[in-house]
């Protein structure tokens, strides 16, 4: 995909960054660290824009972090589950198998 500048503004300032990246998407993520910033803008007193970008980019950080971790969790229950579903079909199976042999 071809490189493009996509012009963003988060908190205030405009950005024009090159990526390959569809632009709708990177606009998406802009507006994502946008309203971070503005909520921690509104959370902390202080007006210094690289503190507050700080602690928006920990904020996000944590959500995804705890987005990978809820992941993982469901993920294991998947696998936790169908595991179970495959023992149970198993069983049908040899006992299916069993009345074929005897019969």
């Amino acid at each position: 995909m071809a490189e493009r500048v996509v012009t963003i503004d988060i908190h205030g300032q405009r950005y024009a960054l090159k990526s390959e990246l569809d632009p709708q998407y990177v606009s998406e993520l802009a507006t994502m660290v946008d309203e971070k910033m503005r909520t921690v803008a509104i959370e902390l007193a202080s007006a210094d824009p690289l503190k507050l970008a700080i602690v928006a980019a920990l904020n996000l950080a944590d959500d995804l972090a705890r987005s990978r971790e809820h992941s993982a969790g469901t993920e294991g229950r998947l696998i936790t589950r169908t595991a179970e579903i495959e023992r149970i079909i198993d069983a049908v199976l040899d006992e299916a198998q069993a009345r074929v042999v005897n019969e």
